[in-house]
């Protein structure tokens, strides 16, 4: 089975027993879901004899409606220097820019601002979790690998409009994609295969037939991909993939697709292995990388104990095993697969964990060991 150890950045970090982290803790949900994985980390990086810095770096709705913008002043240079970087959810829909679009979102800033050009996202069915369709625990196991830098989510803030109309345009370059292509294979080689037939596998997920963007896309994966055939090369059309991704998601190993459609077919994904909450990422570039959960900061349910922390824990056990930390990362890993194949840890069909936020957390601590 592929675990988070299969996910690594381009140049892995060296193991070092004294690790600075960033702590980015958000709006919402963000401060008590970072909060309870910071516990977590705290607790299994002292099982492994991990010296744990940790520092605070404001950034979000809050700070924007503050100050007019969603990170403080010499941030980036802040973030470019620590090992590594974990983020809670940011937004809130009542804190708005002048063109009517949510301020102090970060996806934009941090990942050109960083150059964090790869979202890397994990989906994966575990036993014990019910999910959405009726995949056995073990049939979904594939990685989404997200363009982060392009495509038409470049033009945040970028498009124009008038009363009648508006317009955004979406951007592919041949050396952003062979990058994000490349990135994809290369986690290829570390996995151990799609479920259904253990095969490498990379499927390219565009809409060549239609746009001239996406053919591009397309052209230079298939360049990239001549330079590994150890590793087998698919396409799939956006809404074939969607729907594939529900009908046979055994078939799936890597997934390489542009912007705004790995937003789209990541949640779907989630969807199909026990919702948004169960389902971390990673933002990965050369020298820098943050992880955050895919889901975005639930206002209406701040401060009750009612929010699913498993996908920022699990974006914790992705980050510990960026920098090197493969031990601890997955000390963390297997706790939550454990709680939940015992049955230690539920979700309700409302999307809260059982008991509440704090009990998933006290669930997961006491499920830590070292064998």
């Amino acid at each position: 089975m592929n675990s988070l150890d299969s996910i690594t950045a381009l140049t892995s970090k060296k193991q070092q027993a004294d690790l600075n982290l960033v702590i980015m803790p958000g709006d919402g949900i963000g401060p008590e879901l970072v909060h309870s994985t910071v516990q977590i980390m705290q607790q299994a990086c002292s099982m492994t004899g991990v010296n744990l810095n940790l520092s605070e770096e404001p950034g979000g709705a809050g700070v924007y409606e503050a100050t007019g913008a969603g990170l403080l002043g010499g941030a980036l240079d802040r973030l470019r220097i620590a090992d590594g970087v974990l983020k809670g959810p940011v937004g809130l829909p009542s804190v708005r820019k002048p063109d009517g679009t949510e301020g102090g979102l970060l996806g934009g800033l941090l990942r050109i601002g960083l150059d964090t050009f790869a979202n890397v996202r994990p989906v994966r069915l575990r036993a014990g979790v019910r999910a959405a369709t009726r995949a056995e625990p073990g049939s979904i196991d594939y990685l989404i690998v997200r363009e982060n830098t392009e495509g038409l989510y470049l033009s945040r803030g970028a498009g124009v409009r008038n009363h009648h109309a508006a317009s955004d345009q979406m951007l592919i370059t041949r050396e952003g994609t062979a990058r994000i292509v490349r990135f994809a294979f290369e986690q290829a080689l570390r996995r151990s295969g799609a479920p259904r037939d253990g095969v490498r596998r990379v499927t390219c997920v565009d809409k060549s037939n239609v746009l001239r963007s996406f053919a591009l896309f397309r052209e230079v994966f298939d360049e990239v991909a001549a330079d590994y055939p150890m590793v087998e090369a698919d396409h799939c059309y956006a809404d074939a993939a969607a729907h594939a991704l529900v009908t046979e998601p055994e078939r799936f190993d890597v997934l390489v697709m542009e912007n705004f459609l790995g937003d789209i077919l990541s949640d779907l994904g989630a969807g199909t292995v026990g919702g948004l909450g169960m389902c971390p990422s990673g933002n990965i570039g050369e020298d820098t990388a943050y992880f955050e959960p895919i889901h975005g900061s639930a206002p209406l349910i701040a401060g009750r104990n009612l929010a699913n922390p498993v996908s920022q824990i699990l974006s914790g056990a992705m980050l510990l095993n960026h920098c090197g930390h493969a031990e601890t990362a997955d000390l963390i890993d297997s706790a939550v697969e454990s709680a939940f194949a015992g049955g230690h840890i539920s979700i309700l069909p409302t999307g809260s964990p059982a008991g509440g936020t704090e009990a998933v957390t006290e669930t997961v601590l006491n499920h830590l060991s070292v064998d």
